[in-house]
């Protein structure tokens, strides 16, 4: 039998895992032992633990040891986080962890008798799976793969966005396309892989910027890459153009994290006078900050050159006129490696068509999807995989009405 008063101050003393007292499970749970032991309502004892089966049912696996598992696994704290920049916590960070391990293995293990047993309750209380993992053994599997799994929100995660406080915030939603479900531009999304690959072994890897056409794959290309190897510790953050001087902060935080990183920037372009073109230069060109070993900047343009050049730009009275302009054109060059997405010939946006309608199980003779989909692109007037992808769900649309 569990002793409930031991487990109670031991939930309490938690100091590594201190952010987990917070957690709605553990903290209803902490709730119900406070109560059972300094009240003696019985209805305030069926209250309190009503709430901690319902924090459990709440919970994504609605299973109290799975849940502990997780969350244990999962928690960003003093030890990880120095496991993570490389370094060996001390000795009584480690029996810290040892200890808080086996209190919250204990918890993992409650059942309903172990909580109610004491309880003379005559109504219904409602009882909940638990027990069946090894939370030290859990968590020993994540520290020691913590390059691959990381900890705190990035463990959860794998795409994210700046916010408007510019703090680094999960996509609730992220786009889920796959590298099996884009057609063509092989060549172009193998130089890619192989540059992401780099990245992850530890090994030299450059910025990207990635030019051509709306619509060609440019920015499906880097999420499906993120989405392929996000197992192998990939994680990408989505900055807005007029965000880029917050990439060195951005930076400095991610430092010390274990897992790697894409710093992607989409559709940029600039106007000459655009503050934020010097921000994403000055990183670029090899600031201390930017020269970090586990972060790359991909970037998506529809211009070669980046820069909205005016036809004014080439008049006036600047002596030196043609090095400003040298200037501008050359941000593209800043990036270790240019890849460009030509526009789709004929054959090529009619195989993506048939691979997509392939994947959505849409029957048609190709003769007749042919010829749709090229009426489709001539009265969008031009052909890519984006208007390729719109001709699709505009047929699959079309059946299911």
């Amino acid at each position: 039998m569990v002793n409930l008063e031991e487990l109670k101050y031991r939930l309490r003393s938690l100091t590594v895992f201190e952010d987990l007292r917070n957690d709605p499970v553990i903290d209803s749970l902490c709730a119900f032992l406070f109560w059972i032991g300094e009240s003696d309502s019985q209805a305030e004892q069926i209250e309190f633990y009503s709430s901690f089966v319902s924090a459990i049912f709440k919970s994504e696996s609605g299973h109290l040891g799975r849940y502990i598992e997780s969350i244990c696994c999962d928690c960003e704290n003093v030890y990880v986080k120095q496991i993570g920049s490389g370094h060996t916590p001390n000795r009584h960070i480690i029996s810290a962890t040892k200890t808080e391990l086996q209190t919250l293995q204990m918890v993992a293990e409650l059942t309903k008798g172990d909580l109610c047993g004491s309880m003379e309750c005559r109504s219904y209380l409602p009882s909940f799976p638990s027990g069946e993992v090894d939370v030290a053994a859990s968590f020993a599997h994540r520290t020691e793969n913590i390059g691959k799994y990381g900890y705190g929100l990035y463990a959860k995660n794998r795409m994210f966005y700046i916010d408007e406080q510019s703090a680094i915030v999960p996509v609730k939603h992220p786009d889920a396309t796959t590298l099996s479900s884009l057609v063509d531009y092989e060549a172009e999304r193998q130089i890619v892989i192989d540059n992401t690959k780099a990245l992850l072994a530890g090994k030299p890897a450059a910025n990207i910027l990635l030019t051509g056409d709306a619509g060609t794959g440019k920015s499906s290309t880097v999420k499906a890459v993120v989405n392929e190897l996000h197992g192998e510790g990939l994680r990408i953050i989505e900055v807005r153009k007029d965000q880029l001087c917050a990439i060195p902060r951005i930076l400095d935080e991610l430092a010390n994290n274990p897992l790697k990183f894409i710093l992607f920037i989409d559709d940029l372009s600039f106007l000459k006078d655009d503050d934020n073109f010097n921000a994403l230069k000055a990183v670029l060109e090899g600031s201390v900050s930017a020269k970090s070993r586990n972060v790359v900047i991909y970037a998506t343009s529809n211009r070669r050159h980046i820069i909205k050049e005016k036809f004014s730009d080439r008049e006036g009275d600047d002596v030196h006129r043609n090095e400003t302009l040298q200037e501008l054109i050359s941000l593209s060059e800043r990036f270790g490696i240019h890849i460009t997405f030509g526009k789709p010939t004929k054959q090529t946006y009619l195989n993506i068509v048939k691979h997509l309608a392939t994947e959505a199980g849409i029957s048609m003779d190709d003769k007749e999807l042919e010829l749709l989909a090229e009426r489709f692109a001539l009265s969008r007037g031009g052909r890519s995989a984006r208007l390729a992808r719109q001709f699709v769900d505009g047929l699959i649309s079309s059946q299911n009405e």
